[in-house]
């Protein structure tokens, strides 16, 4: 069970992710394109540990441990998974304890993201420890994202596994479709950080931010056309 299914009813601001708005939906895939282009980025850029996807990164840490793997990449490792751990905390205090719109939530995590994509794009980062505090930023803006809503937008393995079964079984539910657009917007943010990489190194990062904002700019519309009502 994703971790954000495990906390309490979310605020009665925020739309119900099984029938999502046409701005609720767009944020979702968004943010989804988010987390596979600051996957993508940090995986390419910064030590080949995940940023979002903390079931790789404990492989990795298993295989690390048994002297398997990318030399060194130990300390990387646990520094994602300790920063993403201290991302979804503070998600889950802002979202349900102290009940910050869901646009507050998008706020810090764009605000880390362009942090990390500055101090990248401006060749601050020089440094195996430089990499590491840069994986650890960006790991923190995707706890921060993995509590933003219900739906997950940063691991897709139990989305996948959920939507295989239904498809075999021959009961696709109706929004199968959006299921699979967050899947493929994840694979789209990825190759657009990776082609980023290739072609532009400076701006890798800059896609991850781009995503975010659009997700943010998108829940901030929605709030404020709800206010007017």
């Amino acid at each position: 069970m994703p971790p954000s299914s495990l906390s309490s009813p979310a605020p009665p601001e925020r739309p119900s992710d099984d029938t999502p708005t046409g701005r609720v939906a767009g944020a979702l895939l968004l943010l989804s394109a988010a987390s596979g282009a600051a996957d993508a980025f940090v995986f390419l850029c910064a030590g080949q540990v995940f940023a979002g996807v903390m079931t790789g990164n404990l492989v990795l840490l298993g295989a690390s441990a048994a002297g398997a793997g990318e030399e060194g990449s130990a300390p990387s490792v646990c520094a994602a998974l300790v920063s993403y751990m201290a991302g979804a905390g503070c998600g889950a205090l802002m979202a349900r304890r102290w009940e910050w719109p869901v646009a507050a939530l998008l706020l810090a995590e764009v605000v880390l993201l362009g942090v990390a994509a500055t101090a990248w794009g401006l060749g601050l980062v020089t440094s195996v420890r430089d990499r590491t505090e840069l994986l650890a930023v960006v790991a923190v803006a995707m706890g921060i994202q993995g509590m933003i809503r219900v739906t997950p937008t940063n691991y897709f393995t139990g989305t996948l596994t959920s939507l295989s079964g239904r498809l075999a079984l021959g009961r696709p539910a109706r929004g199968d479709l959006r299921v699979c657009g967050r899947l493929a917007a994840v694979v789209a943010g990825a190759a657009l950080a990776a082609l980023a990489a290739r072609w532009w190194p400076p701006g890798a990062a800059s896609v991850a931010v781009v995503a975010a904002l659009g997700a943010l700019v998108l829940e901030a519309s929605g709030r404020l056309a709800r206010s007017r009502r």
